[in-house]
């Protein structure tokens, strides 16, 4: 079996530094070694209310910004999950296979769903099994997952495992998590200690994708920072969360080691780091922004996009889900 990626973002609208760093950068690199579906997760978005104009806006944003990014959506597969009905009717049938005590460990539905977890969508505490059967319903064998992924994985090679236990096949490949070296942990700008976010109410903690380069400068500028000199060694950015954070941006945007960042601005004020930063954000992502603004003028081109690589994901779903329900003793009348 050849080796094959699955991998999704969900529809946030407003992507930012953080979504490109993060995951769509690295799907850009997978894509010169690996057969690569990357999917937009809307199924997985309506676990909490979405206002359905949004959510189809959204979509066609993500979709553009890989594009722009660089994911070839001719050499790869890129769709939006509603329009492959498969994952919804295997991940009914992971909700079959799948334990109560496996998704009531899950770390992400506690934090997301909080206190008040009686109010919570069964599709929040289920949807572990949808993000299995997302993987699974293309046998994929890789997945690119960050620190905050990694259990979910292990769910998905615990599914595979127990479906092919409980009815003695060997059906699914158990998926290995592919570790990406490059993925970078961006921070926000005005608190080191939190993930960069849309939702944070300040415009300021984040890059957009859509920000000018005034609107870069001006954030990079008035990133917060703490009172002393930038460290000489790695070591120096223990419990120093914003230096960690901008030297670890401008690290992955020059595309060097975070220690030969900390070697190029060592002793020097956080204004040299920055006045360089700046140059470097808006170098790297003005003519991806460009591509994206372009994309998001031609919704009928972003909609081509999509339709062609849902019909391309259907075509490699169909077989395997056709292959699961005889497995699982679906009767097919009338059909060969």
């Amino acid at each position: 079996m050849s080796e094959r990626i699955f991998s999704g973002v969900q529809p946030t609208g407003n992507l930012h530094l953080g979504n490109y760093l993060g995951a769509i950068r690295n799907w850009v690199k997978l894509q010169n070694d690996y057969d690569c579906l990357f999917c937009v997760v809307d199924l997985h978005a309506i676990t909490v209310w979405q206002d359905p104009a949004m959510l189809r806006t959204s979509t066609r944003e993500v979709a553009a910004a890989m594009i722009a990014a660089g994911v070839d959506p001719e050499k790869h597969i890129i769709f939006n999950q509603s329009q492959v009905p498969g994952h919804a009717e295997l991940a009914w049938i992971f909700n079959c296979v799948a334990r109560m005590g496996w998704l009531g460990r899950m770390t992400q539905f506690k934090e997301k769903a909080g206190k008040d977890k009686e109010n919570a969508s069964v599709g929040l505490f289920a949807y572990p099994n949808l993000m299995a059967a997302d993987i699974l319903l293309y046998k994929g064998t890789h997945v690119p997952v960050g620190e905050d992924q990694k259990q979910h994985l292990e769910l998905a090679r615990d599914i595979a495992q127990k479906f092919n236990n409980d009815y003695g096949v060997d059906l699914f490949p158990v998926p290995e998590p592919l570790i990406l070296g490059t993925a970078t942990r961006v921070m926000s700008l005005k608190d080191g200690s939190k993930k960069m976010s849309k939702s944070d109410p300040s415009d300021l903690s984040r890059i957009n994708m859509t920000d000018d380069a005034d609107t870069i400068q001006r954030k990079i500028k008035k990133a917060k920072t703490d009172p002393d000199h930038l460290p000489e060694s790695v070591q120096g950015l223990d419990g120093r969360p914003e230096a960690r954070n901008l030297l670890g941006i401008y690290a992955a945007l020059a595309d060097v080691s975070i220690e030969s960042a900390v070697n190029e601005f060592a002793g020097q004020q956080f204004s040299a780091l920055k006045d360089r930063l700046s140059d470097v954000a808006v170098a790297n992502l003005a003519p991806m922004q460009d591509a994206y603004r372009r994309l998001l003028n031609d919704k009928g081109q972003i909609d081509a996009y999509l339709a062609h690589g849902a019909e391309r994901a259907r075509a490699i779903a169909g077989p395997v889900l056709r292959e699961v329900q005889d497995v699982v003793g679906f009767l097919h009348v009338g059909k060969s």
